[in-house]
């Protein structure tokens, strides 16, 4: 079992917590991540894209010359894909791309990104998020202060924490039931409260049944 260093937000050690090896010690599925990722992806797509087909666009009502003797190949209409201006073929419309995949897949995967941050050494605990005041710039100073580059900040219900990181491109702030694969692997560390790291650890250990919570 992997143990790890609690600090505070100035980067002192305050103390160690030991990382349950069945949410932060598993082999890690590669692809099992890219899948998730993929369907991350998808459901965040517009899927608001149209061209017109023949039938959409203007024009194009009259036989554009007579059937024979022009020398010209047939044709009915100019809204026909060969002509310019008119409509497209096989034409992209407004579709939904989100799907799913099942539960323990998911939970499988995050367990998956949480072990390779664990492997880079590249999760800090720091005991609390406790912040005096909704200010970048001491949220920068703190970043710093942990030694991260980018950061993806885990901690329960903070407006401070919220407020100070949400117009920072190095950071981002999640309650510790959002946390994902995505945002994990989108961000090079890991920052969790003691408090976060227990309700992610105690959601994703394994149970009898095979599943997780």
């Amino acid at each position: 079992m992997a143990t790890i260093e609690i600090k505070n937000l100035d980067g002192k050690k305050v103390g160690s917590v030991d990382l349950d090896e069945s949410v932060f010690g598993v082999e890690v599925n590669e692809h099992l991540l890219w899948e998730v990722v993929k369907m991350q992806k998808a459901k965040t797509r517009a899927g608001t894209h149209s061209t017109k087909r023949r039938d959409e666009v203007r024009g194009g009502g009259k036989k554009p010359w007579k059937q024979k003797g022009t020398g010209r190949a047939r044709s009915g209409s100019t809204r026909s894909p060969i002509f310019v201006g008119g409509g497209k073929t096989f034409t992209p419309k407004p579709r939904d791309y989100e799907y799913s995949m099942p539960k323990k897949a998911v939970a499988s995967a995050l367990r998956s990104a949480l072990s390779l941050r664990a492997k880079e050494s590249k999760i800090v605990v720091v005991d609390r998020f406790a912040l005096t005041a909704i200010k970048t710039a001491a949220m920068v100073k703190t970043l710093d202060g942990l030694g991260t580059t980018t950061a993806l900040l885990v901690d329960g219900e903070n407006e401070k924490l919220a407020k100070s990181t949400r117009n920072l491109q190095r950071a981002k702030y999640l309650r510790p039931e959002g946390l994902n694969v995505y945002d994990v692997l989108n961000y090079e560390t890991l920052v969790m409260s003691q408090e976060s790291l227990d309700k992610v650890t105690a959601r994703l250990r394994p149970h009898a049944d095979g599943g997780a919570k």
